[in-house]
């Protein structure tokens, strides 16, 4: 999956060249099982994406173990602040392969500075996110992280630049975009089968915001069991506490302005929203809480509206997409409702309950292609700042107006203000 170089081969070059030479000059020992050599229907080590581990609880064992079912996935290694998850991800991936392989790290720059590795998933909490990303980055590592990706403007730039300048293939966790009910409902809006598109609708989750708090002290535990201080990363420094080590919730939004629902959410919601309005580019220009909602303006004219109430009963993360001649609605259970009912003809089969195999198997696609993923870091990067924005506007509580060209908020140094927050030493990005 690498460039060529005369002074390093990865282990992919390596073993052609091996088995090239090897081949010239003598016969293949017949102890080389099959599965080595791509036989027998297994992929063959040079085609496999070697693949890291960095943050692995809950959800990042969902998406690692949908790594792990494809067969040209070679997972080797996990790093993770914590022992007990490290171990826990060991004895999975050694489980999956027979050995006792899978390497632990702690610290995270160990581990990209392996020069085997093609790719790391990323599911540390959202603090984290963004730089342990571009880290990768610049190590010549492609990313599939999970959301929230960024934490404020500033770093949803910084990301998106990243991905720009060193060309590694990027992947946010926003597995929604590769499922049909979600993207049919998508192109019914691209496709103008909507009529002019009107107004798109995301649910957020919630509206609200706040700073992340500074609770009491507690004993810090030995670096082995728990490194507090790898665990805050870029966040600024606070007493160790388990509650917040444990819970991997809105403290690991970052350590000023945080995002509340409206970023845990509205970074599926929203995301799907700007693809549907053809603005993966850009942002709304103008944004202002009425009513228990948050409205925001295209450019375009098209409105975007972030609500908690009045959706269809299709489960969770639903959107809404209207146009002047027509509507459609979609949510987690697969199920699509439109109007008129033709606009459904052709949708396809229901796939429910957001799996995240689609989006996995895009992005492993997109590594041995060198194409651009379904949610890639310009995307993402878009998709983000409106969530900052809108954060930012019911941070104000007021109305404010962002430039998409100079990613800046017009005459409103408040509001500018809340693009960026300071990073602690040494993770600058």
């Amino acid at each position: 999956m690498k460039q060529a170089s005369i002074r390093h081969w990865n282990r992919r070059q390596f073993l052609r060249g091996a088995l090239g030479a090897a081949g010239a000059c003598v016969t293949l020992p017949t102890l080389i099982p099959a599965s080595a050599l791509g036989r027998d229907g297994a992929v063959a080590p040079s085609e496999r994406v070697v693949l890291g581990a960095i943050g692995i609880g809950g959800r990042g064992s969902y998406v690692l173990g949908c790594f792990l079912h494809e067969p040209d996935v070679q997972f080797v290694a996990i790093c993770e602040v914590k022992n007990a998850r490290r171990q826990a991800v060991k004895k999975m991936a050694d489980s999956q392969y027979g050995n006792q392989d899978c390497a632990t790290y702690r610290d995270l720059r160990e581990m990209l500075a392996r020069p085997d590795i093609d790719a790391v998933l990323i599911a540390t909490g959202p603090n984290w996110h963004a730089a342990a990303s571009i880290l990768a980055a610049k190590a010549g590592k492609d990313v599939y992280c999970e959301k929230p990706c960024t934490k404020d403007i500033a770093s949803s730039l910084a990301l998106a630049q990243t991905f720009r300048r060193t060309g590694r293939v990027f992947q946010a966790g926003t597995q929604r975009r590769s499922l049909p009910n979600f993207t049919f409902a998508i192109e019914l809006a691209r496709q103008g089968k909507l009529g002019k598109l009107q107004a798109v609708h995301a649910h957020p989750g919630g509206l609200g915001t706040g700073t992340s708090g500074w609770p009491a002290a507690e004993p810090e535990p030995a670096k082995e069991e728990a490194d507090w201080d790898l665990y805050l990363g870029p966040a600024a420094w606070r007493p160790f506490s388990r509650g917040i080590l444990g819970n991997g919730g809105g403290f690991e939004k970052g350590g000023g302005l945080v995002g509340g629902g409206c970023l845990e959410w509205g970074s599926h919601c929203v995301d799907l929203c700007q693809w549907a309005a053809d603005a993966d580019g850009t942002a709304p220009v103008e944004y202002w809480p009425a009513n228990g909602q948050l409205h925001a303006r295209y450019a375009s004219g098209v409105k975007l509206v972030m609500r908690n109430e009045g959706w269809l009963p299709l489960g969770s993360c639903p959107v809404r997409f209207e146009g002047d001649t027509g509507w459609v609605e979609t949510g987690d259970n697969g199920d699509l409702v439109a109007s008129p009912d033709s606009l459904l003809a052709g949708k396809g089969a229901k796939i429910g309950g957001y799996p995240a195999d689609y989006h996995v198997r895009d992005f492993l696609e997109c590594v041995k292609s060198r194409g651009r993923t379904r949610a890639n870091a310009d995307a993402a990067c878009w998709s983000h700042i409106a969530c900052h924005a809108a954060n930012i506007a019911l941070f104000l509580n007021r109305k404010v107006t962002f430039d998409p060209a100079t990613t800046r908020f017009v005459g409103d140094e408040e509001a500018n203000r809340l693009r960026s927050e300071a990073l602690r030493e040494p993770w600058r990005i």
